[in-house]
């Protein structure tokens, strides 16, 4: 059976978005995360050193004020903690505007070293003193969640596959099949990856990603009928398959937030498991708005416009992306 023809209607709509994701491109970023990095070393009892990464210091300190604990007091770059030593709330004001979270690595006398992750939701974290490399794994695993969660949420190209893959299967049995492929394959790569197993430049991962959401749009706009594209029949097996490429997208960030080395494995574990959270409440909120909408006689209508958005948008990216391999 031949492809029918694109109407005149359809190549107009698919132009006029492209030219307009083309104009408001430059606002629009995929799920870029950045990452403030500081470190504290201890250079007497009590007394550290503290700044931040070089590459970037004058932008963290313009854009982040750090709260210190009430027993510490800065002088400059040096920070005097007495006699209880660091203990107390470290708080950093500014995390989640310029900068989606803010490391900060403090390294004691006796050589060991520990890592705490701010965020906007948890901007503030608790200090004990040189003891506190053997406390807190429950605080980092909560940041990881918050962070996976985040990340999702904010990864607009990744959301955007979700959505194609909902709009392809639709909500039905087959739906569940296809979400755990895709949850599957990118826990994989994010671990693989994070572990140092496997490495790939980000420019071709993220041109992979944008032309992964085209392939699924493109497919969800075609017509079900006898002969089915092997999308249409196996969308699990689509959905595994490019969940691998969107799994190094996920290390990438991972990578810029930084791992603790001595809580590495449940870091790791409860990033992925904020990314899953971020993506159930992202499919729910898709399932509640499908609801609604489809009670609007008007609604189905709605599906070919949002299709040719979402195609439109990855295709703009597609182009950006590919050019910065090349570059």
């Amino acid at each position: 059976m031949k492809a029918q023809p694109m109407s005149l209607w359809r190549a107009l709509c698919f132009w006029v978005v492209t030219i307009a994701a083309g104009l408001f491109g430059g606002a629009v970023h995929a799920h870029e995360m950045s990452m403030a990095e500081m470190e504290m070393r201890e250079l007497a009892k009590g007394e550290f050193l503290w700044m931040w990464k070089a590459t970037d210091e004058r932008a963290s300190n313009r854009a982040l004020v750090v709260q210190w604990p009430d027993t510490c007091r800065a002088e400059g770059q040096v920070l005097r903690c007495g006699a209880a030593g660091l203990q107390g709330r470290l708080g950093v004001d500014g995390v989640g505007q310029r900068y989606s979270a803010a490391m900060v690595k403090v390294i004691w006398l006796s050589g060991k070293s520990r890592v705490y992750t701010l965020t906007a939701s948890q901007p503030t974290v608790q200090l004990y003193g040189s003891a506190d490399d053997e406390r807190g794994m429950g605080e980092i695993a909560w940041a990881y969640v918050v962070l996976g969660f985040e990340h999702i949420l904010s990864g607009i190209d990744h959301l955007l596959f979700v959505m194609g893959l909902l709009f392809l299967v639709g909500f039905q049995r087959k739906l569940i099949w296809t979400i755990t492929a895709f949850t599957v394959a990118h826990s994989l790569t994010l671990a693989s990856a994070a572990l140092g197993w496997l490495t790939l430049r980000s420019a071709p991962v993220e041109a992979c990603i944008a032309l992964s959401i085209v392939l699924v749009a493109t497919e969800a706009l075609r017509k079900h009928g006898q002969h089915e594209t092997l999308s249409q029949r196996f969308p699990a097996m689509v959905a595994f398959l490019f969940g691998l490429v969107h799994g190094l997208g996920f290390a990438g960030a991972l990578q810029d937030i930084g791992l603790p080395q001595n809580h590495l494995a449940v870091a790791l574990l409860t990033f992925n498991v904020g990314v899953e959270l971020g993506q159930l409440v992202a499919v729910a909120a898709a399932w509640a708005l499908t609801w609604l909408a489809m009670r609007q006689a008007w609604a189905p209508r709605l599906r070919t416009p949002i299709l040719y958005v979402i195609g439109s948008m990855a295709a703009y990216w597609s182009w950006t992306r590919i050019v910065t391999i090349a570059s």
